[in-house]
């Protein structure tokens, strides 16, 4: 019996939002470390960016903290949380002033691997 290890990176702050991010997340989700960067870098979203570095940043982790192999590495869990909301306002005709919400997302990555 192997022993597997899971090793969890996560990245906050992202200047974007969770939706958009869950939609690239769904395409990686349970697949293997290899796999998952080739899908993200052929991915036409702007948020394959963000999740490849902190793909990459789990990997990294798994590697230099635990000794496992990149190339058995699995993608176990993936998710995006609401950040915080950057609030900024529009002006518009006769004083008033609309609010704009420019939403941020905390994405979290935790992948296994056997050592």
């Amino acid at each position: 019996m192997s022993n597997t290890q899971t090793v969890k990176a996560v990245a906050k702050y992202i200047r974007m939002s969770p939706h958009k991010v869950r939609r690239v997340l769904n395409q990686i989700r349970g697949r293997s470390y290899q796999e998952a960067l080739m899908i993200l870098e052929f991915l036409p979203y702007d948020a394959g960016g963000p999740v490849w570095q902190v793909v990459h940043s789990a990997a990294a982790n798994a590697k230099n903290n635990y000794g496992l192999d990149k190339k058995k590495l699995i993608i176990e869990e993936v998710f995006a949380n609401e950040g915080p909301k950057l609030k900024r306002i529009r002006p518009r005709a006769q004083g008033r002033a609309y609010s704009i919400l420019k939403p941020t997302c905390h994405i979290t990555v935790i992948v296994k691997g056997t050592s």
